[in-house]
């Protein structure tokens, strides 16, 4: 009880400032394996010319953060290509697109344009929200897909991908926004995003308690994601779950059942491992061609199950192979 109580107070705190993204997705920058193991060697790539050409801070908006990188393979020769978009974690509250350079820069070797793009971080001078940065994800994705169209690059089909906080935008444009890509998007894939919002998943933060404290705590945090103010009465007749249905990616994937590689550790103190169930279940309801992988002994930075992290890198490379072969 000491502990509940402990996390209900942060929680309550946090929902008039900006820890309440802080508690829920802090260290989530801390998606790669903490410990590099040989087998992950492979996917270390020294960005030179002979990889491709790399294209910075181009931008897609108006607001500070609208920039994108483009990473364009050194073959320019080819009639079509694939795009992978890789968004970054951070909590929605921090982390750049420069951060996954490493990831970026293996995709372009492999022959795909790569993309990374920033979206504006929650601070305690504005009001942006999981709901708002998804919004400037759906408007970059048409601007990344013209830049890299002008550069020579004609592109065919697409797959959107990222780490935690990067994770959950990346399922949200694919499930949600989808079917309105300007290019086919084909694939998912990434680790450790939130892809639901039943607060009595959210045990990690007590907030599956049936008490005036962690009603209000759920309120405030889920508040502070979907943009909108939320009361202990929502958290109690259920009506919250509505407000939460733009930003929670299980919630749409009937609408765009697109094929999904994700992987969850399954002592996450950081997001929720059993909304990740949900996930699960949703793309097993709708048909998808999934591959679903729990890390049994690790948390969200997925660093206690190197055997199984290595067969979802490996699934992720047999997905963009099946679903997008370089040719």
């Amino acid at each position: 009880m000491p502990i509940l109580r402990a996390n209900i107070e942060i929680l309550k705190y946090s929902a008039l400032h900006i820890g309440a993204f802080l508690v829920s997705f802090i260290g989530s920058a801390m998606v790669k394996i903490t410990v590099n193991p040989e087998w992950s060697k492979k996917y270390d790539v020294e960005w030179n010319d002979s990889v491709g050409t790399l294209k910075s801070d181009i931008s897609y908006g108006e607001r500070e953060a609208n920039k994108f990188d483009l990473y364009l393979p050194a073959d320019n020769k080819k009639d079509n290509y694939g795009l992978v978009v890789y968004l970054h974690a951070g909590g929605f509250t921090s982390g750049d697109k420069t951060n996954d350079k490493g990831t970026l820069a293996w995709l372009c070797s492999k022959g795909y344009v790569a993309a990374g793009i920033n979206y504006t971080l929650r601070t305690d001078e504005n009001n942006a929200s999981v709901i708002s940065q998804s919004e400037e994800i759906r408007s970059a994705i048409p601007k990344v897909v013209e830049a890299a169209e002008n550069a020579g690059y004609h592109i065919d089909k697409m797959t959107m991908a990222g780490g935690s906080a990067g994770h959950a935008l990346a399922m949200i444009y694919t499930y949600r926004d989808g079917k309105e890509s300007p290019v086919s998007l084909v694939l998912t894939y990434g680790a450790v995003g939130p892809s639901s919002f039943y607060k009595e998943d959210w045990s990690i933060f007590g907030l599956d308690q049936d008490t005036d404290e962690a009603l209000e705590a759920a309120a405030g945090l889920f508040g502070v994601m979907c943009g909108e103010k939320l009361t202990t009465e929502d958290m109690k007749n259920g009506s919250y779950l509505e407000k939460m249905k733009p930003i929670a990616a299980a919630e749409w994937v009937s609408s765009n059942p697109v094929p999904t590689v994700v992987a969850y550790g399954a002592c996450d103190r950081v997001q929720a491992f059993p909304a990740s169930r949900r996930l699960e279940k949703a793309l097993k309801d709708n048909n998808v061609d999934y591959k679903y992988y729990v890390l049994e002994h690790s948390g969200h930075g997925l660093q206690n199950d190197s055997d199984i992290s290595r067969q979802w890198m490996e699934s992720v490379e047999e997905y963009l192979d099946k679903y997008m072969p370089v040719k």
